[in-house]
């Protein structure tokens, strides 16, 4: 194990961060102030609010609403004391600022990051091909180093159409990525939905088109009813996501390492609150992590605190970040090749029924 400082740093496509803990696109991040305070929070890499060309994606930040939840589907107070269990359903929409005004205030933020040995990253989500296009164009002639394409947010059956997109086809992210990729030159992260058995289709579609990482994955579209009123929660579907997502991001990160191989670069999203959740995201074969949502009610201090757990880890196992990614993932079996444990299922059924009715 080398330094602290080498001991946290991971490497995606090109680009080296610091450490893997990227404060994810949210809410959160659409004033300059919570960006800065990301990045003083220490993170590898902050993702800004989205945005696109469209009015429509504007005026669905205007609608949006937000509620926590408990494990019992009870919404509950939004604040930092929130307990473990907690998660968000929410409907949402792009950042509100003009692209122009977006544009500076992350050109101006990034200077700040390049200080912190930090970066601030556009993110775009797709609308209309051209003009994502031409947007990205001016992103990099504005002198950004990084590039989200998001094109797996979840609302896209929900939203006005043509608003976002949720793409599920191979083929079709294929044909935007080449296109996206063809224009620009700067590091190219494609955001990837959840919402489809074929992700790690969509991921080497991705990455054969140009791609420098891969996202995955977007939260999923949940129906909340609600008992007393017999009405959906917040009136409609949400974006669900939350600690319970964990396992099926690790799937999926598993899956598309053992299909891809340990040489494409992938980020982990949805379910991370914890330096450890850090640690199993890049055990299951993610190089860096991106935080969002619970930074939201827990504020920015979750940032500082789980980069310490991640460190203090490292130190108790005597390992660098990059030494983790994929461990646990490349030892996955299958059941068929799991060691023989007869009847050891009678363990884990009510006693009753055991022994067939007979008590012992």
């Amino acid at each position: 194990m080398g330094t602290m400082t080498q001991a946290l740093e991971t490497q995606i496509g090109s680009v080296t961060l610091k450490n893997p803990l990227i404060a994810g696109s949210a809410e959160h991040l659409i004033s300059p102030e919570g960006l800065r305070l990301a990045l003083r929070a220490g993170v590898g890499a902050v993702i800004s609010k989205s945005v696109n060309e469209t009015e429509a994606g504007r005026d669905q930040l205007q609608r949006a609403e937000y509620a926590l939840f408990d494990d019992q589907w009870r919404q509950i107070p939004w604040d930092k004391n929130a307990p473990a269990g907690a998660f968000v359903g929410c409907r949402s929409g792009l950042n509100p600022q003009s692209f122009e005004e977006w544009l500076a205030h992350l050109v101006a933020l990034d200077g700040e990051a390049k200080e912190l040995g930090s970066y601030v990253v556009a993110s775009l989500i797709l609308a209309d091909l051209s003009q994502t296009i031409a947007l990205a164009k001016r992103i990099e002639a504005a002198g950004l180093r990084i590039l989200e394409l998001n094109i797996g947010t979840p609302y896209a059956s929900v939203a006005k159409k043509g608003v976002v997109s949720t793409e599920l086809d191979p083929q079709r992210v294929s044909d935007i990525v080449t296109a996206v990729r063809a224009a620009i030159d700067l590091p190219l992260w494609v955001k990837i939905t959840g919402q489809s058995e074929r992700v790690p289709d969509l991921a080497q579609a991705a990455f054969d088109a140009g791609a420098d990482s891969v996202v995955m994955a977007g939260r999923s579209l949940g129906l909340i009813p609600d008992v007393e009123t017999m009405q959906p929660v917040l009136g409609t579907t949400l974006g669900v996501g939350g600690f319970w997502n964990l396992p099926l991001t690790c799937q999926w990160l598993a899956l598309t390492r053992s299909k891809l191989g340990p040489s494409h670069a992938l980020i982990g999203t949805n379910g991370a609150q914890s330096g450890l959740d850090i640690a199993r995201m890049m055990l299951a074969g993610a190089s860096a992590v991106e935080m969002s949502s619970p930074v939201m009610y827990r504020g920015f201090e979750l940032l500082s605190e789980s980069l310490r757990e991640f460190e203090a880890y490292l130190v108790r196992k005597q390992i660098n970040a990059r030494d983790l990614i994929g461990r646990a993932a490349d030892e996955r079996k299958t059941f068929a090749q799991m060691p023989l444990v007869t009847d050891n299922w009678k363990n884990y059924v009510p006693e009753e029924v055991r022994n067939d009715g007979r008590r012992t």
